[in-house]
């Protein structure tokens, strides 16, 4: 995220109340007069009869108010609603979607032959399983800690298999740290985007997407995402250690993203754990998602280390332990079988041709965007690409490649007041649909009569 510190954009908003058609009566606020109506029959003919019926709509539990701090416009659903109404509008058009980061190629046979012959082996006496160990299935435990943390001191009864990565870090939010719901991150301050309690550590082109932690006071938790999203941007080595040693010095918990670190080209860290100290201050979720295209299958991981205490000396794996055998009745069997089967040789040997087949759009993308003097980030340890706009709104930007080129992108104030005059552009596509867009984009950009997002700042 742009303001590494800042709770994930995750917590989604709910429809509004829809109440049935009513009117209030007397003082009593949860006395609601509601209209019914009951057929009647008199001499053989039917007739309606309108009734009042006093009807007690709510119940006596107290909403928590702290709901009311969060935001009702997530933005993915306002991207959502922005959508159909382009597609209503241009009902003959082709719209490309490089917005909302959702996987679109196929699972390798490799891997989803091994979850049909599981699901399929639940019909039969022999092959059917009910729950499995909360803490998750223990070859895939193996096979995680063996396959990304081969080089650290990592061991696999520290690997918390999960239904994936939002939901891990929720939890967290909520017995690790105080979240939002909770009330300890304070008001939402709508002139600046932010709440009062949490610590925003801005990353920006103007500090290589790295917070000042110089100037950053101390926080009990951190929230930290390498290769970040939106930004493309993965933190080097020495930053990295930089953050541990701040954590460190701080008794700060590091809450450590790594979805994207499969996507990562040089050598940058692939995870906190890489860093000397780490297992001291941190904690570290991740997914299948992204990298076996696992968005519909739900599969993820959270790593505690046994040296991450609390305070007090009490180890933060215990808790957390706890916390996943109440609430959580571990992972699918099935998508834990497809797990292990992405871990697997020919399973991740044919990810790895997918991941490249995303990081060649990527780079595609980057061409056609800097081809018109655009400064443009990412598309190298990531998926995602970072453009900037100077002098720009970015829904102004959204707003004009959706109209004049239909093409859907994100708006990077979506993420945070430093993500202004950017957005971010998935090259989670087809080939085919990022080689169209690079076209459109450039019959757009390339004339300066019909550019007005290009104009304004030249």
């Amino acid at each position: 995220m742009l303001n590494q510190t800042s709770f994930p954009s995750q917590i989604k908003s709910c429809m509004p109340y829809q109440p049935l058609m009513h009117s209030r009566v007397s003082n009593n606020p949860r006395l609601i007069l509601r209209s019914t109506n009951i057929k009647h029959s008199k001499s053989g003919c039917g007739y309606v009869k309108r009734h009042a019926v006093i009807t007690n709509m709510w119940t006596k539990v107290p909403r928590n108010n702290n709901m009311e701090n969060l935001r009702d416009n997530y933005l993915f659903p306002q991207i959502s609603m922005r959508e159909m109404e382009h597609v209503k509008k241009y009902p003959e058009a082709k719209l490309i979607r490089l917005g909302v980061g959702d996987t679109t190629q196929p699972i390798p046979h490799a891997i989803s032959s091994v979850m049909s012959e599981c699901a399929q082996a639940l019909a039969t006496i022999d092959g059917y399983s009910g729950y499995g160990a909360e803490q998750g299935n223990t070859e895939l435990r193996k096979a995680i800690a063996e396959t990304f943390y081969k080089n650290t001191s990592i061991t696999s009864d520290e690997i918390f298999i999960s239904d994936g990565a939002q939901c891990d870090i929720s939890r967290l939010q909520a017995y690790v740290d105080s979240s939002v719901i909770m009330g300890q991150a304070g008001n939402y301050q709508e002139r600046t985007g932010k709440y009062n309690s949490i610590v925003y550590m801005s990353c920006g082109p103007d500090n290589n997407f790295f917070p000042d932690l110089e100037s950053t006071p101390r926080t009990d938790v951190i929230f930290f995402c390498s290769p970040n999203n939106p930004t493309g941007y993965a933190a080097s080595r020495h930053e990295l250690q930089q953050l541990v040693d701040f954590a460190k010095n701080n008794g700060s918990i590091i809450i450590y993203d790594s979805a994207y670190a499969t996507y990562i080209s040089d050598d940058s860290p692939r995870s906190i754990f890489e860093i000397p100290g780490a297992k001291e201050v941190a904690i570290e979720v991740s997914s299948f998602s992204k990298f076996a295209g696992f968005t519909g299958v739900r599969l993820g991981w959270t790593l505690v280390p046994k040296d991450l205490c609390y305070s007090n000396g009490f180890p933060v794996i215990h808790d957390y332990n706890r916390i996943i055998c109440t609430c959580f009745n571990g992972a699918s069997n099935v998508a834990q079988a497809g797990g292990l089967a992405c871990l697997s040789p020919h399973g991740y040997k044919a990810l790895r041709s997918t991941i490249n087949y995303y990081m060649n759009n990527a780079k595609m993308l980057v061409q056609t965007f800097t081809s018109f003097g655009l400064k443009t980030y990412g598309g190298r340890n990531a998926p995602y690409l970072w453009v900037h706009f100077p002098g720009s709104k970015s829904w102004d930007i959204f707003n004009e490649i959706l109209e004049k080129t239909h093409i859907l992108t994100v708006p990077g104030r979506g993420f945070g007041y430093k993500g202004e005059e950017f957005i971010r552009v998935s090259a989670f596509a087809p080939t085919e649909a990022i080689c169209e867009a690079s076209n459109r984009l450039k019959e757009h950009f390339h004339d300066p009569s019909d550019r007005y997002v290009l104009r304004s700042h030249y």
